[in-house]
């Protein structure tokens, strides 16, 4: 059975269905309360309950810890991006886990960024140490991944694009929310993986909205790709890609073209002044909300609900 963990800044809590009960643990750090099983197992059947709503949630991932991320890893996705779902690799970055934030923190955007872009992302989380070389396969997946959290991962478009440089892009403070539940499963439960649909909101309308069928490099093949080259520890996160929605589309094909003729500094230029006049990019006080979970509502990984702030 599914444990939903909380965590406030100073306590971790299991959420029931009456309320919230604080796991007895010396943990400070996701992967010390992975490690503490027997209190999350115990605060289960705890009659000290409080409300959720009485909660200052903060992220149920600690950091430090690495944070891994996928690439167009969305059919939907890569077909937007002008590319084909066939060929496309299956591709890694590395986001600094200082941009992780609350299911409830403000999300700042820098001052010299002006394409601020969102990208709602299930979460695996990991319970053990996956060695360089580890043999995953899809009967021993659910000894790595112990659980799954909502993230959004927010993109700084007008770095990212013309620098090739995803880690800058993503990695600023507040660009990674995490929560507001790390959703712990067991092997069966794992299994519903491709029965989650992922969908984000901003100011209530609907931007992404899309089921795991539409994934192309799932769970165990993405570990068997990663495992040949990064080691991931418990308490680690790895972001899975995200379906179309997002902001930014790949431009009509003959301006795709015409632009393949310009010198690079012209072509980004011109692109940046089309993507300027695009309403979906994030803007001052727009809340961004981002829920996944099954359709019967047997997996929850709850809502996050984020506003935008400038730096001024």
């Amino acid at each position: 059975m599914s444990i939903s963990v909380l965590r406030t800044a100073d306590a971790w809590w299991v959420q029931t269905p009456v309320g919230a009960a604080r796991i007895d643990t010396a943990a400070t750090t996701t992967r010390d309360l992975l490690n503490d099983r027997a209190a999350i197992d115990a605060a289960v059947s705890s009659s000290d309950i409080v409300a959720v709503e009485s909660l200052s949630l903060v992220s149920p991932v600690t950091a430090p810890c690495r944070v891994v991320a996928q690439m167009t890893n969305y059919a939907s996705h890569v077909k937007d991006s002008g590319m084909d779902p066939e060929t496309v690799p299956l591709t890694f970055f590395r986001k600094t886990s200082g941009s992780i934030s609350g299911p409830h923190d403000d999300v700042i955007r820098p001052a010299h960024v002006t394409l601020l872009d969102y990208e709602v992302e299930i979460g695996l989380v990991f319970g053990r140490e996956m060695p360089v070389g580890s043999q995953i396969t899809a009967e021993n997946l659910a000894d790595y991944i112990v659980g799954l959290v909502v993230t959004n991962d927010i993109s700084a478009r007008d770095v990212q694009l013309p620098k090739t440089q995803f880690y800058e892009a993503k990695s600023y403070p507040t660009f990674t929310p995490v929560g507001p539940v790390l959703v712990l499963l067991d092997a069966d439960e794992l299994k519903r993986f491709t029965d989650l649909r992922l969908r984000l909101w901003v100011n209530g309308e609907v931007r992404q909205d899309m089921t795991v069928a539409d994934m192309i490099y799932r769970p165990v093949e993405t570990l068997r790709e990663l495992t040949r080259f990064q080691r991931m520890d418990a308490g680690d996160l790895l972001l899975t890609g995200t379906p179309i929605g997002t902001a930014i589309s790949a431009p009509p094909k003959i301006a795709e073209i015409i632009g393949s003729l310009l010198p690079p500094k012209v072509k980004w230029k011109l692109f940046f002044q089309g993507q300027a006049k695009n309403p979906k990019y994030l803007k001052d006080g727009d809340v961004v909300e981002a829920a996944i979970g099954t359709g019967d509502g047997v997996i929850d990984l709850g809502r996050q609900r984020t506003v935008v702030r400038y730096a001024r």
